[in-house]
Parts: structure tokens; sequence; C-alpha cells
């Protein structure tokens, strides 16, 4: 019988801790030992390939067929065919509808407020005439009774007009500075602003100007309630003839 060799630390068949072959190598030796080789894993260029107990990775290629993407829906606000307003024509329809006209009655009632305050006016310019108004008068009547004859005494003459005169001037001038001035400025005269009414021009929306404003006082005061018969049949601005006159209407 021929003895068998002993192996040392350094010995290349050695498992030991020691030896020089790695621990792969013993491993497959015991496998095979144990009655079957083992499989060596096989390497690719991008890595080790998962093992046979290791499920395989997902493929990375996406498939041939994917559902589409979904189309974007035409937005509700903007259907086909409609053509969308300018923004000068929203402007418009904003501001028509920001100064709507002011009702009759409204405007009634500031013109009674205005009229009331001119008519103080002019009972306040009238009343230090009033003794030489009788006064002339007076003198006329005493001149008849005087006579032999029958005389027509005319209360209205020369002097009586006069006295209406500075009586008109006072007004026309007042009016001119709380009516017309105002309107031009502002649009609107204090028995206005008391009731939220303003006067526009119908063209830009704004105050009419002092042309405008004049012209519409003066068709006013001409016509007088005449003028306001017109209000009834305009729509939708309920104008009157001096609105119609100077292009302007009563706005709230």
């Amino acid at each position: 019988m021929t003895p068998l060799p002993k192996t040392g630390a350094g010995d290349p068949g050695s498992e030991g801790p020691g030896s020089g072959r790695p621990a792969a190598e013993g491993a497959g030796r015991a496998g095979s030992a144990a009655g079957g080789p083992v499989p060596r894993p096989r390497h690719t260029g991008r890595g080790a390939a998962p093992s046979a107990d290791q499920p395989a990775a997902p493929s990375a290629v996406p498939s041939a067929v994917e559902p589409a993407a979904p189309s974007a829906a035409p937005s509700p606000s903007a259907p086909a065919g409609e053509v969308r307003p300018t923004a000068r024509a929203v402007f418009e329809e904003m501001a028509e509808r920001a100064v709507r006209p002011a009702g009759l009655v409204r405007r009634a009632a500031a013109r009674t407020l205005d009229t009331l305050v001119l008519a103080a006016v002019a009972a306040a310019a009238a009343r230090p005439l009033l003794p030489a108004v009788a006064a002339h008068l007076q003198a006329k009547v005493d001149a008849a009774r005087g006579a032999d004859e029958a005389t027509t005494v005319w209360l209205f003459d020369a002097t009586i007009a006069g006295y209406l005169g500075v009586v008109l001037a006072v007004l026309v001038v007042f009016a001119l500075c709380y009516e017309v001035l105002p309107t031009a400025r502002w649009g609107r005269t204090p028995g206005k602003r008391l009731c939220g009414v303003r006067v526009l021009s119908s063209a830009t929306l704004r105050p009419p100007g002092f042309g405008a404003a004049l012209s519409r006082w003066l068709v006013g005061a001409f016509l007088g309630p005449v003028g306001w018969l017109w209000c009834l049949g305009d729509r939708p601005r309920r104008r009157g003839a001096h609105d119609r006159a100077a292009g302007t209407y009563a706005a709230r």
C-alpha cells in the first residue's frame, strides 16, 4: 500500500485559509465530490447575468403597441367658428352697463330741486326791486285817475321791462355757474348729485363739455316741460329734446 502525501499549509491542493486557490474552486470540487457539476456563472459586458434562482429583470424595451395619448379636447369657452369680441368692444359693453340710464322719477326729482334753487335766486334778486315797481305802477294809476277822459294803463312798460331784465340777468349768470359749468365739468348739478343723476355724452360716456352743456340748458329752458315729453318715447336712454340737441343723456 502506497502512503498518501500530507497536505500542508502551502500545498496548492489544500483548501485551508492559507491556500492559493480561490474559494469558488474549492466549492466546485466539493460539489463535484458531492456528485454533480456546479454551473459557473456567465459574465456579460454589462455585468453578471442573474442566476437560475433569481427572477429575470423586466425588459427595458417598450412594448410595440402602446396606448395613444388622448387628444386635447377643444376648450368649451372658445367653440369652433365663434368670433371673440375685441378688447374695445368688451370695454364699451362694460362701460354701457356701468352707466345705465336714470329713471324718470329720479330725473324729475333732480330737476325739481334745481328749479327750486333757481326760483329762490330769482325771488331774491327781484325782492329789492318790488318797491320801485309798485311805486311806478301806482304813479301811472294816479295819473290815469286825474285825467278827464278814460285812459288805458299798461302795467308792462319800458321801466318794468328794465327791472325784469335785471332779474333775468342775475338768473342767467347764476344758472351758468350753477348748472352749465358743473354739468360741463362733472356732469351733474347739486340737485342731480343728491338724486344720483349725472349727464354724460352719448359718444364718449364722459361729461359733455361746455358747449354741449350750454346748448342742453338753453333748449331745456326754452322748451320747458314740453321737452320732457320726448323722454316718454325714447328708448332705452329716455332722452329729452334738450338731450337730443346736445348729444347727451342722463345716467345713474
